[in-house]
Order: structure tokens, then C-alpha cells, then sequence
């Protein structure tokens, strides 16, 4: 193969994406240097994060550039090698997604078992979408067994793994929000003790489901969510923030929370965290993931896009909520 599709950023967006936002590009297949390997991607990762990388603003990881290709995780076939400790054949996690042929350092790859689970699952459950969930509920929130939980995108990626994480480690009560009956019947047979879908109105639906209030809050969503979730905790209550999907395409300053002087009151942890500052508990995540994976404890869902030229749409439609679990794009 000598043709290489990629998807580069065309224009910066205001407020949402649009197919204009991207623009499919044919490249040649790079050939590596001394050191170097060229991966063929199996599939890429679409994640809620890179729309902030779309903005050109200083954040706690570079702008994506325009008239060149995106990235983000992404897992491959390594097809030619010039490093001596990966071989050709070799299956590698990555960052260099959003095309189909990636060219990089092999220190910059990390080769895993194609054997122990599908190659998708280590860019969702066993990947950085798991250790996100494990990290954020049980270091950041610092979860403790008999507690009550509330998960805000709870059909989504990270928030179907906190549901069912915080039950596999005791909590007493767990609760999700998501954006559809069908989202909210899934969470239920995810064994989440209640559900709802948010458009029937957040602090309601959140107060029925949890009379006696939330000790921990997982946030994904932000705004009305996070302002919910704050009216709900009980005294010392923590929040990890995880991310506010509610407010990454907004164009105006977003109105809630309104009620944070409740922090004081009720002595709150809102604590945002990434989950690179917590490889320390790899080795545990890992070893418990696996172990409920294995066990048939733990389940996890992903939605498939066919096409490198379709992760433009999968990515609109992960913002959207189209997504049931990781969306992810075959290339």
C-alpha cells in the first residue's frame, strides 16, 4: 500500500464542529527512520477532550493544528519496523490516531497481548477510558464501601465503568444520568440501582433517586449536572470532575452552578484531575479489570464507525451522545 488517508483539522470551530471543521487528505505511507515504525491502525479513539483542542487557548495539552492531521489514541499492526525490540506484526497502543498509517518513535508505542481481549479494548476498557473511571472514582473521590454514588453520563465510556466499578467495590447505592430511555435501560442492566434521563429534569429526577443524598459525584457533564449534585451531597461529599461535556461547545459563559456557597456549608471536595497524573495504579486497575473481565463481572459497550473518512461523523455524534460506551472508528 503507498496511499495514506488522514483527517486534518481544515478551521477552527465556533461553538459546535461542523463536516467543514475536517478535511480528508491522501498522503503516501510514511517509511520509517533509524529507530522508527509505521503502524497500521486497526481502530482510533474519538474522545469528548479533543474538542477542546480544537480552540487555539493555552490548556494542559497543545491545540490540535490546522491543515494537519489530528491525534489521539489508537492501536495498529506495526507493517515495518527499523527498531531492533519491535518486530514487524507486533499489535502497539499509540497516539498518533485519526489516519490510517502513523509514523513514530517505537518508544513512543506501547506493544500489548492481542490474545487477552480484542485489540479495540485496550483504547476503552483496558485502556485509558478504564483507568480514567478506576483512577477518578476510587483515588480522586476516594470512594468508600456503603456510600452513595451519582454517575453523570453514565451510558457513555468512563461513566458505564464508574457505575459498575463502584458496585464490584461496595458502594451502597449507585445512580447515573443519561440522554435516553434505551441509555437508561441499559444502566439499570448494568446493575446501576437507579437511572434516569436527564431531560426530565436533573435535580428532581436526582433527589427521587437518592432521598438520603450522594456522598460521591463522578461529573462528565458539568453545568445543571454539577450544580445538581452539589444541592445532593451529604457533609463532606467529593466530586472528581472528570470533564464537562455540557459546556465544550457553549459560546457563552455557562450558567450553572449557581449554588457553590454550598461547598462551604457542607465542607465539599470538587476535585478535576487527568488520568496521566495516576499511573501509579495501573498495576492494581489492571489487575482488577482484568480480573472481572475474566469473570464475566464486569461489561463494557462500544460503537463501531466503519472509515477513517467517517471519524469526523463519529466524532460530531460522540458530542451528541449517538454513542452507547466508547465510540470508536475501524479504520
Amino acid at each position: 500500500m503507498t496511499s495514506n488517508r488522514e483527517i486534518h483539522l481544515a478551521s477552527r470551530p465556533q461553538g459546535w464542529p461542523t463536516d467543514d471543521t475536517f478535511r480528508l487528505v491522501e498522503t503516501e505511507v510514511p517509511t520509517p527512520g533509524p529507530g522508527q515504525i509505521v503502524v497500521r491502525n486497526q481502530y482510533l479513539s474519538v474522545d469528548p477532550y479533543m474538542r477542546g483542542r480544537m480552540n487555539d487557548v493555552k490548556s494542559y495539552v497543545p491545540p490540535f493544528a490546522l491543515d494537519a492531521p489530528l491525534d489521539g489514541a489508537a492501536i495498529g499492526e506495526v507493517v515495518a519496523s527499523e527498531a531492533a525490540d519491535v518486530a514487524v506484526g507486533t499489535t502497539v497502543l499509540h497516539g498518533l490516531g485519526w489516519r490510517e498509517y502513523a509514523l513514530l518513535d517505537a518508544t513512543a508505542a506501547r506493544p500489548v497481548d492481542p490474545s487477552i481481549a480484542p485489540v479495540s479494548a485496550y483504547l476503552s476498557v483496558l485502556g485509558m477510558t478504564g483507568l480514567t473511571a478506576y483512577a477518578g472514582l476510587l483515588e480522586v473521590a476516594a470512594m468508600k464501601p456503603g456510600e452513595t454514588v451519582f454517575v453523570s453520563a453514565a451510558a457513555g465510556a468512563v461513566g458505564s465503568l464508574v457505575g459498575q466499578i463502584a458496585k464490584l467495590k461496595g458502594a451502597g447505592r449507585v445512580i447515573g444520568s443519561a440522554g435516553s430511555p434505551a441509555k437508561v435501560e441499559r444502566l439499570r442492566a448494568l446493575g446501576f440501582d437507579a437511572a434516569f434521563d436527564y431531560h426530565d429534569g436533573v435535580r428532581e429526577s436526582l433527589r427521587a433517586a437518592a432521598p438520603d443524598g450522594i456522598d460521591v459525584y463522578f461529573d462528565n457533564v458539568g453545568g445543571d449536572h454539577l450544580e445538581a449534585a452539589i444541592s445532593a451531597m451529604n457533609l463532606h461529599g467529593r466530586a472528581a470532575i472528570c470533564g464537562m461535556i455540557a459546556q465544550y461547545n457553549a459560546t457563552e459563559p455557562p450558567a450553572a452552578p449557581r449554588n457553590l456557597a454550598l461547598v462551604i456549608g457542607k465542607r465539599l471536595t470538587l476535585r478535576g484531575f487527568l488520568v496521566n497524573d495516576h499511573n501509579d495504579v495501573r498495576a492494581a486497575f489492571v489487575r482488577d479489570v482484568a480480573g472481572w473481565l475474566r469473570d464475566g463481572t464486569l461489561s463494557y459497550d462500544e460503537t463501531i464507525v466503519d472509515g477513517i473518512e467517517n471519524a469526523p461523523a463519529a466524532f460530531l455524534g460522540l458530542l451528541r451522545g449517538d454513542n452507547l460506551g466508547k465510540m470508536l472508528v475501524k479504520v
